[in-house]
């Protein structure tokens, strides 16, 4: 039986992922977090791991770990992290379901908490 993920990751976010691990001593990995701020109300935050918390969700893609915070899963919970460079801008995305609405900027998001109800059956079922 196969352990219920929070999030899920593109080949190409598990690539940057695994690249900035291997730049970086005594990574384990990146941790996904959410804090307040930005204009739309909350932003996503993405820290290197050295030494994981036991109390994250923990996501693992060909070699790529990735860590939720435990207070930002239910505004996580269903998203797709994915990695884009454009002219503009180079950095993760997230496919985000629990997205309401962003600033014109796009640094800022405003999320609700995923439906427990949902959240409940997904668990179950894996």
């Amino acid at each position: 039986m196969g352990r219920f993920a929070v999030i899920t990751m593109t080949d190409k976010a598990a690539d940057r992922v695994r690249e900035i691990v291997a730049t970086r001593d005594n990574a384990h990995g990146i941790r996904l977090g959410i804090k307040k701020g930005g204009c739309a109300g909350m932003e996503y935050t993405v820290d290197l791991v050295t030494e994981p918390n036991p109390k994250d969700d923990h996501i693992e893609r060909d070699g790529a770990h990735v860590y939720v915070a435990p207070e930002a899963a239910l505004f996580l919970f269903g998203t797709e992290m994915d990695f884009e460079q454009t002219t503009l801008r180079t950095g993760f995305t997230f496919k985000n379901p629990n997205q309401s609405s962003a600033c014109g900027c796009g640094e800022s998001v405003e999320l609700k908490p995923a439906d427990l109800k949902a959240l409940a059956e997904a668990r179950a079922s894996t």
